[in-house]
């Protein structure tokens, strides 16, 4: 019995001393799988890399899909516009088979202002006739040419009439041969340089309105349009010219022309136009600083502005900004020649010494003591120019 028992503990020893030998070649058989890891490793790498370049060619194969759907967008809107082309022109044609020479329904049709199909980029392409225009072309042949002519020819009268009655105003004591600078080199530069850019605008913008009744009856058709062609260049390029020296004329001249207390009595005797006595000013009188901001500043800022939109309509103006524009740009310029014809006369022969000073830059003791007692005044006292 004691034999059997052994027997049976030998075999749990043997069983037990296997189960440790087990255990003791497990972990080498194991580290021996570990490298046998990397197939599976490489094998998941390219797996990752399969499903990105999958995922890549699907956004490629969505963009394309888009791309094709916008061209096939604008492909029908092309479509489309053509369709509505041929079933107006099949209406069109109906409507005169209907109506033989009844081209009333087409031209209401593209004078209504809509934009309709065409391959021309650019603002209001699609528009092939803008009705407004009519409207514009009546403001211009109409009110403008009318009122602005009637002016122009009754603002010359007037002046001839006074000059006609009072004259030259001339000095009432003999000049003493002293002389006051009045205007500076850069001052008379500045003036003359808008005075003549001035009146080649005037010209030409005068033959550009109204030559078509006055030129053309005298020269004929032709000689005015060459006349007009070579006015019209020089008006195009002379303008900015005209803005940039009226810049320097307010930069020049405003200071002198601020508001003073004497201003106040100049405009209660009308600066003694009427009887003949001479106002006590500053360096200018009131009648003057009407004209310099009234003419030089606001009327000749708006002429050379809107001469601009005219001068470059490569900037997106659209039509009506242009007719606007033009309109603006004819009454400021007819209202600024009438004014300047006022400016222009008492400067040559209203006003005796007047255009000396303007020319020379300087004037006579007694021609400041008359016009300009103030100005004379602090100029002798040898104060900077003032109003």
């Amino acid at each position: 019995m004691s034999t059997s028992l052994m027997r049976r503990g030998d075999r749990g020893l043997l069983l037990a001393l296997a189960l440790w030998l087990l255990a003791l070649a497990a972990p080498p058989v194991l580290a021996q799988a570990e490298p046998g890891g990397e197939p599976v490793q490489r094998q998941l790498r390219e797996q990752t890399r399969q499903r990105g370049q999958l995922q890549q060619g699907e956004e490629i194969q969505q963009g394309e899909e888009i791309q094709q759907g916008e061209e096939i967008q604008q492909s029908e809107q092309v479509r489309q516009g053509e369709q509505a082309g041929q079933r107006e022109q099949t209406r069109q044609r109906e409507r005169e088979r209907a109506g033989p020479l009844n081209d009333a329904p087409m031209w209401r049709q593209a004078r209504s202002g809509e934009a309709f199909f065409t391959t021309v980029r650019g603002p209001e392409t699609g528009v092939l006739i803008q009705d407004e225009g009519n409207t514009w072309r009546q403001m211009r042949n109409g009110p403008i040419k009318q009122y602005g002519g009637v002016l122009l020819l009754v603002v010359p009268l007037a002046i001839g009439v006074f000059y006609a009655v009072k004259g030259m105003i001339r000095l009432h004591a003999a000049p003493t041969g002293r002389r006051i600078e009045r205007f500076s080199v850069f001052e008379r530069v500045v003036h003359w340089g808008t005075a003549i850019t001035f009146v080649l605008l005037a010209v030409t913008g005068l033959a550009i309105l109204f030559g078509k009744h006055l030129v053309a009856p005298l020269l004929g058709h032709d000689a005015l349009g060459v006349l007009l062609v070579v006015g019209k260049n020089i008006h195009n390029y002379i303008g900015p010219v005209f803005l940039a020296f009226t810049v320097l004329m307010i930069l020049a001249f405003a200071r002198d022309n601020l508001w003073h207390a004497s201003d106040r009595v100049w405009i209660r005797k009308a600066g003694g136009l009427i009887s003949g006595e001479h106002v006590p000013s500053g360096r200018f009188n009131f009648g003057e600083k009407a004209w310099f901001w009234g003419g030089v500043a606001v009327l000749g800022l708006i002429v050379a502005g809107s001469g601009l939109v005219l001068d470059f309509p490569n900037f997106g103006q659209l039509r009506a900004t242009m007719q606007w524009a033009n309109v603006i740009h004819a009454t400021a310029s007819i209202l600024l020649i009438a004014l300047s014809l006022g400016h222009i006369y008492l400067g040559t022969i209203g006003l005796e010494g007047a255009y000396r000073a303007m020319r020379t830059g300087y004037v006579d003791e007694t021609w400041a003591k008359e016009h300009h007692a103030l100005w004379y005044e602090d100029a002798k006292a040898g104060k900077p120019r003032h109003s």
